[in-house]
């Protein structure tokens, strides 16, 4: 490449690294914030739950399983799903079940970050504390790149594997550990 093109393209280059550096500022503010807060041991018991882990790990579960929505929309907008072509709806499905899912995370962040901050006693826990900081760091870059022009084809899927795979991760270390440890209940 020569000429404006390239220039062009370092342009884009130094976008991407500057959301990515706000994304992990986000990450390290969260992983900082956590570990600096006493955790208080308690946090928000939300109604038609019978506590608040509860409450954290079924709104992770539906979080995670808009997740998968999002994650078949996206192949299939992409035309990445072998015989499906995608319906004009599916964009829609596709910003509302992130949106929805997003949605469920908050108050799981909410009692993670309050109720029992930024922990390390064991490699579950240390795992679930760094995936938590990099799924809204991840989820904070991607927001911020879908209001730019012109980045690379590839960013936007790359960011919102990276999102997937961090909340799936989540979903592992906290309610796929939580239902087999303590069994399935409201």
């Amino acid at each position: 490449m020569s000429g404006p093109t390239q220039g062009a393209a370092q342009r884009l280059d130094l976008v991407l690294v500057r959301l990515a550096l706000v994304g992990a500022a986000v990450a390290v503010a969260l992983g900082v914030f956590g570990r600096v807060h006493p955790p208080t041991g308690i946090a928000a018991h939300l109604p038609g739950f019978s506590g608040p882990l509860e409450s954290k790990v079924w709104l992770a579960s539906l979080a995670a399983a808009l997740a998968v929505v999002q994650l078949l929309s996206a192949l299939a907008l992409y035309g990445r799903l072998p015989r499906v072509t995608a319906p004009a709806w599916t964009g829609t499905l596709h910003r509302w079940s992130g949106r929805a899912a997003f949605l469920a995370t908050v108050p799981v962040a909410v009692h993670c970050l309050y109720a029992l901050g930024f922990q390390a006693f064991d490699t579950r826990v240390l795992v679930h504390s760094l995936l938590g900081c990099v799924f809204f760091g991840a989820f904070t870059t991607k927001m911020l790149a879908l209001t730019r022009r012109g980045l690379p084809g590839w960013s936007l899927p790359l960011l919102g594997g990276l999102v997937f795979t961090t909340l799936v991760g989540l979903w592992l270390t906290s309610a796929l550990w939580f239902f087999t440890t303590n069994g399935i209940r409201w």
